[in-house]
């Protein structure tokens, strides 16, 4: 599914095409997503101005000129995509359109309808989505020692424990695994047994990959792209994640699979240690 990194590509790509425009006209072809799409949406939406674009979590937040905000996630296998006049004729899983002011028009489309379109009149921290969710793992706030602190007494393997939202947002299966490793850290080594060293190192890697992700424009694995269309590119720098029995770009020995938590889970048995 789309994570932080292709959310925050999104969000960007379209920014420049729909900040400052006014919407004009709102199409939904279907209500039924992840949650009830706003039957009133259209009305909602008309002659408002989207000041700003930006991610939390794995929200696309779409502010407008009165405060209020359009929440959009991408559930499973869903994109937002910025179309130029001659606007194509939509397919089975297009599922909302907007339409601006300068003619351009964001579409969402969403194969598996496990995204979401909400319309919030109340500060966004304050949604009931929002509210409880850990800091932002580029941010400052997420550190060293929120996550020694976060890690005491906890039983859970870290790999789990670094994918709560509740602690930190964002960091899905695939960095994490990728953090893990690079912080030679075993995935199912227990979230207290973490030593402050190996926070600190474990902090900076997940930074790391979700910055490196972020430049690449995100991973490709099945559906996502970019709002231009274009592939992110990350894939190419995974070092253990869908590389099972190849061998390990430190030592030579071969990735290991398993499942933990029902996810895909690759490690180095030699390099990440328990």
């Amino acid at each position: 599914m789309p994570e932080l990194p292709e959310v925050e590509t999104t969000c960007r790509g379209i920014a420049p095409h729909i900040e400052g425009k006014t919407i004009i006209a709102t199409t939904t072809r279907h209500h039924q997503l992840r949650w009830p799409v706003p039957n009133d949406l259209a009305n909602t939406l008309q002659d408002k101005i989207i000041s700003r674009v930006y991610r939390r979590a794995k929200y696309c937040l779409l502010e407008s000129n009165c405060g209020s905000t359009l929440i959009l996630h991408l559930g499973m296998s869903g994109h937002l995509r910025i179309l130029s006049p001659p606007i194509p004729e939509p397919e089975k899983h297009d599922h909302l359109d907007i339409q601006f002011s300068n003619q351009k028009v964001l579409r969402l489309t969403d194969p598996r309808r496990f995204g979401a379109i909400l319309w919030t009149d109340e500060p966004i921290e304050q949604h009931t989505l929002i509210q409880h969710l850990g800091p932002e793992p580029l941010s400052d706030e997420f550190d060293t020692d929120l996550l020694y602190q976060k890690s005491r007494n906890r039983r859970c393997n870290i790999k789990g424990f670094i994918m709560d939202g509740k602690i930190v947002v964002g960091v899905g299966n695939i960095y994490a695994n990728e953090a893990l490793f690079l912080a030679n850290i075993h995935p199912e080594k227990p979230a207290g047994k973490i030593t402050k060293k190996q926070s600190a190192l474990l902090a900076s890697t997940i930074k790391q990959v979700l910055t490196q992700a972020i430049k690449a424009g995100g991973t490709t694995l099945k559906d996502f792209s970019q709002s231009d269309g274009k592939p992110g590119y990350f894939s190419q720098q995974l070092t253990v994640y869908g590389r099972a029995n190849e061998p390990c770009v430190k030592c030579m020995q071969a990735i290991q699979l398993i499942q933990l938590g029902q996810r895909a889970t690759y490690f180095c048995s030699r390099c990440q240690k328990k």
